[in-house]
């Protein structure tokens, strides 16, 4: 039985690599840094109803000390660094915290595995928002960067640390290149859970509008169950690199809506206004991926669409506010 440590497992993306892991018969592993809301922190994978098949270790990736002693004692084979200050607008309000835990977080994890584990396989979350000013019009692991805020800074600079620590110490450490990704599980801060959270709202009467920021952002949206297979299978291939996960669609937070609105029976004009102080001081105008690499060598493709998602997560809010109301 394998062994897979998971920084970040209570996240979105942790959750269902754990869910997938687990079906695919390994020993999980989660990384927990203890808080005093340690207690609700499980709460995605209580929802995926697997919260006593993962095994917590406590740790925290700013201090190296912990993750050696994780490693030590777990011995994985692979280990997936999904762990992140991972709000992008809340990185321009706390710059320091996101480059230390997002960007030097993941080198510490790179360090103990130099030093206790070097053969255990890495994976490293990187974020298509490093591209940020888009340089070319789809995206591939050729395409220069640009990032637009220190959220995208810092996970640029944890995927090249990964690229040296794959070139000069030989780790099979690879990096995804992950285009946004959604799903039922995903934080509330984030825009479009806050859209299938808030058109829940709206259709139980809860609420009657929806306050948003920049509706003509683009971005190429995808299912997180998806993107956790490609992760797992970009650390199953004989040498290391770095792969774009994308849908190669792209859609803007004004079609979001329309989705999402229409899904309920609602006419999104109705109930959605924007405020300009909602608005990212840098914006990253338009992301399309171009995952040819991850299609021809890892066989990977999409299997959720868009609109398959979006249905999914407002069904999940009307879910949660119908359950909270009953009570």
């Amino acid at each position: 039985m394998p062994t897979a440590l998971i920084t970040g497992a209570t996240g979105q993306d942790g959750a269902y690599l754990a869910q997938f892991l687990l079906q695919t018969g390994y020993r999980v592993i989660g990384l927990l840094r203890r808080s005093a809301s340690a207690d609700v922190i499980g709460e995605r994978l209580r929802w995926l109803g697997i919260e006593r098949d993962i095994e917590m270790r406590d740790g925290d990736l700013i201090d190296l000390s912990s993750l050696a002693r994780v490693v030590q004692d777990v011995a994985p084979d692979e280990v997936y660094n999904l762990a992140a200050q991972s709000f992008v607008a809340t990185s321009w309000q706390q710059p320091l915290l996101t480059g230390t835990v997002t960007g030097m977080g993941a080198v510490a994890m790179l360090e103990a595995l130099r030093l206790v584990r070097p053969s255990a396989r890495f994976y490293q979350a990187s974020s298509s928002e490093m591209f940020g000013m888009v340089q070319a019009q789809q995206q591939n692991e050729h395409t220069p960067f640009h990032p637009r805020s220190p959220y995208a800074v810092a996970k640029l600079f944890a995927h090249w640390m990964t690229i040296n620590y794959r070139e000069s110490f030989g780790l099979h450490a690879s990096s995804g290149i992950l285009f946004n990704h959604e799903s039922p599980l995903r934080g509330i801060e984030f825009v479009t859970r806050r859209i299938t959270d808030g058109v829940a709202r709206i259709k139980l009467g809860l609420a009657r509008e929806l306050v948003l920021g920049n509706l003509e952002a683009k971005r190429d949206w995808g299912h997180a169950k998806d993107y956790v297979r490609a992760m797992w299978l970009i650390l199953q291939q004989a040498e290391p690199g770095d792969y774009v996960v994308a849908t190669g669609r792209t859609a803007s937070v004004r079609d979001f809506c329309e989705l999402a609105f229409s899904y309920a029976g609602l006419d999104y004009r109705d109930h959605v206004v924007t405020r300009d102080e909602l608005k990212r001081p840098a914006e990253v105008d338009y992301l399309q991926g171009d995952a040819a690499k991850a299609r021809r060598q890892l066989g990977w493709e999409p299997t959720i669409s868009l609109e398959e998602m979006v249905g999914e997560m407002v069904e999940a809010d009307l879910a949660r506010y119908r359950a909270s109301v009953s009570r």
